[in-house]
């Protein structure tokens, strides 16, 4: 009944190609049989509608089928990737989860009850609706996650409607929004669903050239990390139609550097968050950072310099904070944008502003600027509390090769100087070795 639209595209896409998981390729055929394997399989273990259910896995055959059919069967489904380091027993604690579902790397999986049935009242919302839903998890890097409820019916909605398919790598993980966002996006329109559990440069390279994908979406910090390897060069990439990016914002000096290297691959910004979901966008022109975005469903208003969004597929609310919805029903994503006609250009986190002697820097700013110079592979400018000027900027940063620490701040510095307020040049630099991004591939500002 929910996925009624999603199993009329697979009857008639039986004999194409669904699934490329490792070496095996599924067809059309195989994700309805596995679907209502799965189906058979929870009416079995007597998992009962409304129930809330951890899938914990990352994209395989498995976990895309059992996903539809829990959401077939109206149940709570508590995505959780493999992939990133969190604590299960919070997430669990925080969700009530009752089963769980762990894949391994092969696909098999082990099973387990752990729970009595959860009483949370946005649960309570779901199963008066008998609806499914989805609980997604921020990334919690200032304290406790915040779980965000969803009436999976209203994310689902926006599936119905077909649109152009293309051969897709399903690179971001399976317990973002991006991800699942992604395949359910391929999947409505009878497109190939391409996964890897290993996203190093090289080997996603490789896999869009045996493969011949047209799509990538991928991370800033990811694309980056590709230009900087060069493992562009080593393979035959013409495949590639659409490069979309989003989760964080985009140095411009990378969409530069992305636009000179793949010149006929069309570039797309993309904008979403886990209380609302993924919107549709467009990009003013390839090489610009202002962006459209909106479409069927979502309204935006700019309060204060802050975007705000109303959204038919906004969460029903936090498991665990206060509801963050004005009265009248807006989000507030506070992410600080400029507005110029119908494109935005987003500046960055309020929460990441640093507070300069009463001045404002913004990180992202100050980034573009240092990565314009030679040597320099990652960076990450950050604010450190200060008596006299309230904050000071600071810089961590990835050199490609060694280069002696007083010489490099002269640079960094005299660079600056020509295209930066005062205020805004790093006063502090240090270098670092560790990757300063996380295993989503997404720019860890935590720790400074």
């Amino acid at each position: 009944m929910h996925i009624d639209f999603l199993f009329e595209v697979f009857e008639e896409s039986k004999d194409r190609q669904a699934i490329i998981w490792k070496t095996d390729i599924m067809d059309y055929q195989w994700l309805i049989d596995r679907t209502n394997y799965w189906i058979n399989e929870i009416e079995r273990l007597m998992i009962e509608k409304g129930a809330v259910v951890v899938v914990e896995g990352d994209f395989s055959p498995n976990t895309i089928s059992i996903l539809l059919a829990l959401t077939e069967k109206e149940c709570i489904i508590v995505p959780i990737s493999t992939m990133t380091k969190r604590n299960e027993e919070q997430l669990f604690e925080i969700s009530q989860v009752e089963y769980r579902f762990c894949f391994a790397d092969n696909d098999e999986v082990q099973f387990e009850e752990l729970a009595k049935r959860s009483d949370n009242e946005l649960y309570s919302v779901l199963w008066e609706r008998s609806h499914p839903g989805l609980v997604l998890f921020s990334s919690g890097t200032s304290g406790e996650p915040k779980a965000a409820v969803h009436d999976f019916c209203g994310l689902l909605e926006k599936f119905k409607t077909r649109r152009n398919s293309m051969r897709t790598l399903n690179f971001l993980l399976f317990d973002h929004w991006g991800g699942l966002n992604t395949m359910l996006h391929i999947l409505s329109n009878g497109g190939v669903v391409i996964t890897s559990k290993d996203r190093s440069p090289d080997k996603i390279c490789k896999l869009i050239e045996r493969h011949q994908i047209e799509l990538l979406p991928a991370s800033p910090t990811f694309l980056n990390l590709i230009l900087i390897s060069q493992a562009y060069k080593d393979y035959d990439l013409d495949s590639l139609k659409v490069i979309s990016y989003g989760t964080e914002p985009m140095p411009i000096t990378t969409l530069n550097a992305l636009k000179l290297n793949f010149p006929n691959v069309r570039l797309l910004q993309t904008y979403g968050l886990i209380e609302l979901g993924v919107m549709r966008s467009k990009s003013e022109k390839d090489d610009s950072l202002w962006v459209k975005i909106g479409g069927e469903g979502y309204q935006t208003r700019i309060v204060d310099g802050i975007l705000q969004i109303k959204a038919e597929s906004a969460m029903l609310g936090y498991l665990n904070a206060p509801s963050p919805f004005t009265d009248d029903g807006w989000f507030i994503t506070g992410d600080e944008v400029l507005q110029k006609g119908e494109y935005i250009k987003i500046l960055g986190r309020k929460s990441e502003i640093i507070n300069v002697g009463g001045d404002k820097v913004y990180p992202q700013e100050v980034e573009n600027i240092i990565l314009e110079m030679e040597n320099v592979s990652d960076i990450t400018v950050y604010g450190e509390k200060n008596q006299l000027l309230g904050n000071i900027v600071c810089a961590k940063v990835n050199l490609q090769k060694e280069e002696p620490k007083k010489d490099f701040t002269i640079r960094l510095k005299k660079h600056c100087s020509e295209k930066l307020q005062k205020f805004k040049i790093p006063v502090k630099v240090v270098f670092v070795k560790e990757n300063q991004y996380n295993n989503r591939f997404k720019k860890s500002r935590t720790n400074q």
